[in-house]
């Protein structure tokens, strides 16, 4: 047995004489003795519990080579073995606020999914069904609620033809809160709702210019507002967007949350991230403001920074895990208003990045996506390659005009993922295994 490649390890800080070791592949935390950790580096014997341990954890594997194969077929294991089909479903390009970051604002306007289209939308994923396949949507826009209606005729007719298949049919929701309203959230709940991810930029100041309504006026009161009468009934996500400038504000927000009376543990996750540049690759005002760069200083330490906020405060939020672009699975598709499909929603408008339609079904995309770049021996001799498989497409797309290389998160994690384990080993000590 031998340790695997994707392995890292730091000195424990605050402990003197114990190593943290994580397992990338796995995000297996464990914390050990020195003495213990130099046995297992030197390929001293183990006892075999010892042994049986590190290896159920990923961190002993048969052969480093072997290992590096597998990870090589990650997904085509993945893609082969999943029984659900995820569909990301736009019915409006529509929206009621007027956000000046809005990264769909080079190609948004009263832009709303025909019935034809729908039914397409049903015809297709009741396919998925009759083959077996469990289905999930993400309903999103523009503002997804302004078509309350398509919505709910969507959601009832992929319920009734579920049940009549034998699988499953659930929805998510992405909406800006505005029409969230408790009365709306409860017709919906019938249908297979199951979460609803939405957004407040800050404390009301920040928010008000970062997501005004149309006509001008703040947002803030009418979303926090909504949060609070259905964060009882209905898994939430809230999300928020700062920028270089205003991140340290973002905790204000956070207090508000709990002196408005939303309950942390009824949350399903908080996160926060930095303004991205619109899809046409415009940044806001300054464009330092906005991050096209996961390795840019400021925003590693914005997210260091409130993510360590957010877990103080008793919030959830996301843990260390393999992540990967949703273009690596093949039962991913984003459907736009029209039909036309997509592998990512930042690729929307981009005509060289559209896979298909609806009434064609998906092409070969293995080429214009560039599904194979991290499959390079710099990659898969990364530790780091699990947690990033290549990075992101659209943002090396932002920085070089093309697919032409891997969004290489190298820098951002040397600077930031000790800091990120130490934060999850703070709040989620039961999660961490001392040995040694």
């Amino acid at each position: 047995m031998q340790l695997t490649p994707y392995l890292k390890t730091w000195p424990h800080p605050h402990k003197p004489g114990r190593t943290i070791l994580l397992g990338t592949k796995r995000c297996a935390l464990l914390e050990l003795s020195d003495s213990m950790w130099q046995r297992i580096a030197s390929g001293a014997s183990l006892t075999e519990q010892e042994q049986a341990t590190l290896t159920r954890l990923g961190l002993l594997v048969a052969g480093r080579e072997s290992e590096k194969q597998a990870l090589l077929h990650t997904f085509d294991n993945q893609n082969t073995t999943s029984r659900r089909f995820e569909v990301t479903a736009v019915l409006t390009l529509e929206c009621n606020l007027a956000c000046p970051y809005c990264f769909e604002e080079p190609f948004r306007g009263n832009l709303v999914m025909t019935k034809a289209t729908a039914d397409l939308l049903v015809a297709r994923l009741i396919d998925q069904m009759v083959a077996g396949l469990d289905v999930l949507v993400d309903f999103y826009g523009g503002e997804a609620l302004i078509r309350l209606d398509l919505l709910l005729d969507i959601a009832g007719r992929l319920q009734e033809a579920a049940t009549q298949h034998g699988v499953s049919f659930t929805f998510n929701l992405f909406s800006n809160g505005v029409l969230l309203t408790r009365p709306n959230v409860e017709k919906l709940l019938p249908f297979g709702l199951q979460a609803v991810r939405t957004t407040l930029d800050g404390p009301p100041e920040i928010h008000n210019l970062q997501r005004p309504f149309v006509s001008g006026k703040g947002s803030f009161d009418t979303i926090l507002t909504n949060l609070v009468e259905v964060h009882d009934i209905l898994p939430l996500s809230i999300n928020g967007n700062y920028t270089r400038d205003n991140y340290h504000r973002f905790p204000e927000m956070l207090d508000q949350l709990l002196a408005a009376g939303i309950n942390p543990a009824r949350l399903r996750n908080v996160t926060f991230s930095p303004v991205m540049p619109k899809a046409d690759g415009a940044g806001l005002g300054d464009h330092g403001a906005t991050c096209a760069c996961t390795a840019e200083p400021w925003a590693i330490e914005a997210h260091l920074f409130l993510r360590q906020e957010i877990i103080q405060r008793g919030f959830p939020t996301d843990k260390l895990g393999p992540s990967a672009c949703m273009i690596e699975f093949e039962k991913d598709w984003v459907v736009n208003y029209n039909g036309d499909l997509y592998k990512c929603p930042v690729f929307m408008g981009d005509e060289s990045m559209r896979i298909g339609t609806l009434a064609n079904g998906a092409g070969d995309y293995h080429a214009s996506h560039r599904l194979d770049i991290w499959k390079n021996d710099a990659c898969l001799d990364c530790a780091y390659l699990p947690l990033c498989f290549g990075g992101c497409r659209f943002f090396r797309k932002l920085q070089t005009g093309a697919i032409d290389g891997v969004d290489c998160r190298k820098a951002m994690l040397d600077a930031s993922l000790e800091r990120l384990v130490l934060q999850d080993m703070g709040a989620r000590k039961s999660d961490v295994r001392p040995a040694g």
